[in-house]
């Protein structure tokens, strides 16, 4: 066994889902404060989570200058992440830091430098990655019955009515920093660089369809694979309904996930096998022994732990989160130029300092 790690939620929005995850994982860790400056708010989600031993603590400096906590968790708007994060890594505190990480390359950067100069942990939130439907898919992979990637299909089809942006930060370039592409379909995209690797080429584009926001709440992006695999992504706030869907088509393989929007790789999966090179029994005899797979939150926490402790190597990444950041960069470019955009990007990239338009 190793240590219980110490945990601060800061941010009682998403950090009740948060603070779910770790308290499924009682021996790894021990959630003692959420940080809040809504009092109220902090309070309703310890009493959901039965957890009447976290403390509330509105003031984020003494969650930062307290010896004691380990890990800060930072659940808060997407323009805070930056300063936040610096601030706990340079306290000597791993780091976990919701979706999007950053809002730029260069920031990414930054953060990185601090990361390595600390010696600590930062990890971008990208649950989806597990739970039983990805396990399947992985373990088909590791087997070698997939063989060649040749094309995938993303869906992030949701729904986003004008109460949603009720929030004022929500769906301004300055509180959310970007739009669909990088509060909605980032999870999708990371799964699918898990999936079918790196990205080489990127064409897209955005548009705003459904609300009367300042940010795109539509896209349609076209990818080339480094590995000459082709991908489409839809994405879109104007759905009936939420759904997330994924379909990989390999050389022996097609993988199909279900429709459930926010835990796609828990829903029900589809692995057929294709051509005369992979049998449809031999498919079934591997995801016969998949062992069942922590989903979500649990899966995450988990692997982030073992990877703190002993250097489990199936943990999220800081270069994880800056990949994901790297695609928002291309599409926006491409979206604005509408130019195909070769992948990786440099410094000199026109938004390598921000995606944020000028005006």
């Amino acid at each position: 066994m190793g240590t219980q790690l110490k945990v601060a939620i800061v941010g009682a929005g998403i950090g009740r889902e948060h603070l779910a995850g770790y308290l499924a994982l009682p021996e790894q860790y021990a959630v003692t404060h959420i940080c809040d400056i809504d009092e109220a708010r902090a309070e309703e989600i310890i009493a959901e989570a039965n957890a009447g031993d976290v403390l509330i603590e509105p003031d984020f400096q003494k969650i930062i200058g307290d010896d004691a906590i380990d890990v800060v968790d930072i659940c808060l708007p997407p323009h805070l992440h930056f300063d936040m994060s610096k601030a706990a890594l340079e306290a000597g505190k791993h780091v976990v830091c919701e979706k999007p990480l950053v809002s730029s390359l260069a920031d990414a950067d930054r953060l990185a430098e601090i990361a390595e100069a600390n010696n600590r942990l930062l990890t971008p939130v990208f649950q989806y990655r597990y739970g039983p439907g990805f396990a399947k898919l992985k373990a088909l992979m590791d087997a070698g019955l997939a063989g060649k990637p040749l094309l995938a299909s993303v869906d992030t089809q949701w729904n986003r009515l004008p109460e949603y942006y009720a929030n004022p930060w929500r769906g301004t370039w300055k509180g959310e920093q970007g739009g669909a592409v990088l509060g909605h379909a980032i999870h999708n995209h990371d799964l699918l660089c898990a999936v079918f690797g790196p990205i080489g080429e990127v064409h897209a584009f955005t548009a705003t369809r459904v609300n009367d926001i300042e940010v795109e709440d539509c896209a349609s992006i076209s990818m080339k694979m480094k590995n000459g695999a082709l991908a489409t992504s839809s994405v879109t706030l104007g759905s009936h309904n939420d759904i997330t869907r994924f379909r990989f088509c390999f050389e022996n393989l097609t993988a199909e996930s279900g429709t459930l929007p926010y835990q796609p790789s828990e829903g029900e999966w589809t692995f057929g096998a294709r051509g005369a090179n992979v049998t449809q029994a031999q498919v079934d005899a591997i995801l016969a022994e998949v062992p069942d797979a922590k989903p979500g939150f649990v899966g995450f926490f988990e692997a982030m732990w073992n990877k703190i402790q002993n250097g489990g190597n199936n943990a999220v990444t800081l270069e994880d989160g800056r990949r994901s950041l790297e695609l928002v960069t291309a599409i926006y470019l491409s979206s604005r130029t509408q130019r195909i955009i070769e992948l990786p990007l440099t410094k000199d990239c026109d938004l390598y300092e921000s995606w944020l338009p000028s005006e």
